[in-house]
């Protein structure tokens, strides 16, 4: 489905996939999307990147600068895979600030945390990214992992970012990304669009929502691009690392 656009129009919509939508609706269909893959939704994330994910998260983890009674805040965070590391980074003296968009997922989060043993140097918090209801200025590290690509305006998302970061703490983006190898498209497209919608449909009953995954990610600013995006929202000495081919990317960029 298409929307005409007249002048200075092109900001009432945004991309839900390769759907056009007014921006007023794409954070209530991604809230839909993860409301119906929540209770699978690690199931889903080790079955659909053969327990990759963690390999990258790990990776990301490994270049946070947090030192023990640090603070960190965790964007979209999801079911916690990230939080947790931060959690362990800092220690009790330490403090993670565990957010997410979404309650189901904030509260799949907020158990794992409590079963981990974490509790009180972890806070779960329902925000959206691109008006953190924060103060400015207050942590050493922010992290979101697979989240940027579903924030409707994501030079918003970045400015709050970098607002509430401290002089010398850094932002993470773990993210789908482009491939570094064209010839590997075709098999990845396959994958993308025919293999994940039917692993959504068999594990979830759902393929639409890993049809919007995979489309999400094409729309996604590729490596060179988010790169220039968080630098016109004030990051420096950005880089980015690519990870398994350009599958995904960790960006990293600092307030100093």
């Amino acid at each position: 489905m298409t929307h005409s656009r007249g002048p200075g129009s092109e900001h009432a919509y945004a991309d839900f996939g390769f759907e056009s939508v007014p921006r007023q609706e794409k954070k209530q269909r991604v809230r839909e999307v993860f409301d119906s893959v929540a209770d699978r939704y690690d199931l889903m994330n080790d079955l659909m990147s053969l327990g990759l994910h963690r390999v990258w998260k790990r990776f990301a983890l490994m270049h946070t600068g947090l030192r023990p009674g640090g603070t960190a805040l965790d964007l979209a965070a999801g079911s916690g895979d990230l939080s947790l590391g931060l959690a362990r980074q800092v220690g009790q003296d330490g403090c993670v600030l565990s957010t997410d968009i979404n309650e189901r997922m904030l509260e799949r989060g907020r158990d794992r945390l409590l079963d981990a043993g974490y509790a009180g140097n972890v806070h779960c918090v329902l925000a959206d990214a691109e008006q953190l209801p924060l103060r400015s200025r207050q942590f050493d590290c922010v992290t979101i992992g697979f989240g940027l690509r579903n924030v409707t305006d994501k030079a918003a998302a970045l400015r709050s970012m970098y607002r509430v970061l401290r002089p010398g703490g850094r932002v993470l983006i773990l993210e789908f990304s482009k491939l570094s190898f064209e010839s590997l498209e075709p098999l990845y497209d396959f994958y993308s669009f025919q293999v994940l919608p039917r692993l959504g449909r068999l594990v979830l009953d759902d393929a639409a929502s890993y049809k919007y995954l995979a489309e999400s990610i094409r729309r996604h600013p590729d490596q060179v691009s988010l790169r220039a995006l968080m630098e016109a929202q004030g990051f420096e000495r950005c880089r980015y690392h690519n990870l398994s081919g350009g599958v995904v990317a960790l960006h990293i960029g600092y307030r100093l």
